[in-house]
C-alpha cells in the first residue's frame, strides 16, 4: 500500500539497512547518461515509473530527459530518502512548471499492487531505476526482512535447493515481478542489476514466451559508478501488447555510448553467448559420453584435508596427525587445477567409496583414522549442510566409482579459463579434488588422452566457449560440460570446416 509522502524519521543502524537493501544510491551523471541513452533509442514515455527510487537521480534525470512525460512518480520505502528528494526537487526546478507532474509515494515494493499501478497511467510506461543489489543468503544472514513471500519461484528442487542454488538476487525476483505485471502493456523496463540477474531474466522471459519486441544489455563500469566489485549493467526490455511478433535475441554493448554490439540468444535451452559460434558447432550439441562429477564436499577442510611436511602430516589447525594410508588420498585443489599447479603434496581424508556407505567399518580397518575422526567429532558433527543429516557419521558427499580410477580429466569452474588437465594417479592412488573442480576418469591412460585430444580440438573449445559467460562467479558448469558429446568428433572431424580453426591461446 501506498501513501503520498509527508515526511521522514531518521534512519538507525544505517550499515545493516544498507546491505539489507542493496542499497547502492545511482550516480547524478549515470542517471542522466542513462536517460539520454534511452531517448536516443527512441523511447518516448507518457509515464515513468521508478520502483525503488531512493534519493531520486532517476526521478530527477528522467524529469530533464523525457520532456513529454505526463506523469514521472517515484517510489520508495525510505522516509529519509524521500525527504532529500524533495528538497532535490525544489532546489532543481524553482519554481516548478508543474507541481503534479512529479509525484513521490512511500511505500515497501512487495506490498504493491503493480499491475493496477501500471494501470492508473497511459502507455507507453517506462519502469526506470535501480533495483537492489543483495541476494536473499545475505539477507539471511544479517536477519534483514528485506523478502518476499517465500516461495520456489525459480522451481529448484532436490539437491539443488539444499546445496545453495536456490540462491537468488533480490533484483532478480522484483525484476520478473514487474514484468509478470506488465505483461500485455506496451513500455518499456530499463534497470541497473548485475550481468547475471539481467541474463536469468532473460531466459525466464524466453521459457515464458513473454511480449519482447527488442531487449539490450549495456555493460555499467561497477566499480567506478558504485565502487562495486560486480558485473552490472543497464537492462533495457521493450515490450509489446501481444499484437507483434516476439524476439528473444537481444543485443550486449561493451558501455553506453556503443552502438554496435553481441548478438546472445536463447538456443535448445541454452543461453548463448556467440550465436555463430554456437551455429557452427552444434552438431557436437548431446550428452556427454561420460558425466562429469565434481570432486568431494566435505565443508570440513581444517579436518579433513592435510599437507606432508618435513615434520609429518599436518592438518589445517597446525596438528600433526597419524592416521593409516587406507582412507588417505593425494589430493589437488581447484586453485592446482587452474593455474596448472603441481601437487603440493596435500592429502584428503575421503571416508567413503560411494554416498550412504556405513563409515563405523573405519573403526576396525583404520582405528587411528576412527580415533583421529572421533577427536574432531564436534566440527564433523556440526557441518550445517542437510545433506549431512540422516547420512553415516563422518559423510562426505561427491564420490562413487568415478571417484577411484586411476586417470581423470579436470577442470575448475571458479577459473575465467577453458583450460582441460590431465591428471594421472600419485603415490599409486587415484587425485581427489574439492568440490570446485570438474572432473571425468577412465581406467586406462590412453582413453583419457585421446578424450582430452578431442576436448581441446576447435570445434569443442569453440562450443564451450560460445556456451560460457565469463562474468560469472562460476563460469564452467556442469550443465554445459555434460551437454557437449565430444565423441561425435570421431565421426564429423574431417567435415569440420577450416574457418573453424582458431587460436587456443586466447581463451
Amino acid at each position: 500500500m501506498c501513501e503520498p509522502y509527508i515526511g521522514a524519521p531518521l534512519m538507525s543502524d544505517l550499515r545493516k539497512k544498507k546491505i539489507e537493501f542493496g542499497d547502492f544510491q545511482t550516480p547524478d551523471g549515470l542517471a542522466s547518461a542513462i536517460c539520454k541513452k534511452l531517448y536516443a533509442i527512441g523511447i518516448r514515455p507518457e509515464a515513468i515509473i521508478e520502483p525503488t527510487c531512493g534519493v531520486g537521480a532517476f526521478v530527477l534525470a528522467a524529469a530533464n530527459s523525457f520532456p513529454s512525460a505526463k506523469k514521472i512518480i517515484g517510489l520508495e520505502v525510505n522516509h529519509a530518502y524521500l525527504d532529500v528528494l524533495s528538497t532535490n526537487i525544489r532546489r532543481t526546478f524553482n519554481p516548478l512548471p508543474n507541481p503534479t507532474r512529479i509525484e513521490l509515494e512511500q511505500c515497501d515494493f512487495y506490498t504493491v499492487e503493480w499491475q493496477k499501478k501500471f494501470a492508473q497511467y497511459e502507455s507507453p510506461l517506462l519502469i526506470l531505476g535501480n533495483l537492489p543489489w543483495v541476494t536473499n543468503s545475505v539477507q539471511g544472514a544479517i536477519g534483514g526482512a528485506n523478502l518476499p513471500k517465500k516461495s520456489n519461484f525459480l522451481n529448484q528442487g532436490g539437491f539443488d535447493a539444499i546445496s545453495g542454488k536456490s540462491n537468488f538476487d533480490i533484483s532478480e525476483w522484483m525484476l520478473l515481478e514487474l514484468l509478470r505485471c506488465f505483461r500485455g502493456s506496451f513500455g518499456d523496463i530499463a534497470i541497473l542489476v548485475k550481468t547475471a540477474v539481467a541474463r536469468k531474466v532473460l531466459a525466464h522471459a524466453e521459457r515464458q514466451k513473454m511480449f519482447i519486441r527488442d531487449a539490450r544489455v549495456y555493460a555499467i563500469d561497477a566499480k567506478k559508478e558504485f565502487n562495486a566489485a560486480v558485473d552490472a549493467c543497464l537492462l533495457v526490455i521493450r515490450l509489446h501488447d501481444g499484437s507483434e511478433l516476439s524476439t528473444y535475441d537481444y543485443t550486449v554493448f561493451k558501455h553506453l555510448s556503443e552502438d554496435l554490439g553481441q548478438r546472445v540468444g536463447h538456443r535448445n535451452g541454452f543461453t548463448v553467448r556467440d550465436t555463430e559460434a554456437f551455429a557452427s558447432c552444434s552438431f557436437l550439441l548431446g550428452a556427454a559420453p561420460q558425466k562429469w562429477r565434481s570432486g568431494v564436499k566435505h565443508d570440513a577442510s581444517a579436518v579433513m584435508e592435510f599437507t606432508r611436511t618435513a615434520e609429518g602430516l599436518i592438518n589445517g589447525l597446525g596438528e600433526q596427525v597419524d592416521v593409516e594410508q587406507c582412507y588417505l588420498y593425494p589430493l589437488l585443489k581447484g586453485s592446482d587445477i587452474g593455474s596448472a599447479k603441481q601437487w603440493r603434496k596435500k592429502y584428503v581424508l575421503v571416508t567413503q567409496q560411494f554416498v550412504g556407505q556405513r563409515t563405523d567399518l573405519i573403526r576396525l580397518n583404520s582405528p587411528k583414522t576412527w580415533k583421529y575422526l572421533e577427536l574432531h567429532s564436534e566440527t564433523l558433527d556440526s557441518r550445517g549442510s542437510t545433506i549431512y543429516k540422516n547420512n553415516p557419521r563422518f559423510s562426505v558427499f561427491g564420490v562413487g566409482d568415478y571417484s577411484f580410477r586411476p586417470w581423470r580429466i579436470a577442470i575448475c569452474g571458479l577459473y575465467k579459463s577453458l583450460t582441460f588437465r590431465l591428471v594421472g594417479p600419485i603415490e599409486g592412488k587415484p587425485v581427489m579434488f574439492d568440490d570446485t573442480v570438474y572432473f571425468i576418469s577412465f581406467d586406462s591412460q590412453l582413453d583419457a588422452q585421446e578424450c582430452i585430444d578431442l576436448l581441446r580440438s576447435t570445434p569443442a573449445i569453440k562450443l564451450f566457449t560460445s556456451l560460457i559467460f565469463w562474468d560469472e562467479k562460476r563460469p564452467i558448469k556442469t550443465g554445459i560440460l555434460n551437454t557437449v558429446d565430444w565423441s561425435r568428433l570421431e565421426v564429423n572431424k574431417k567435415a569440420v570446416p577450416a574457418q573453424l580453426e582458431m587460436d587456443l591461446s586466447i581463451l
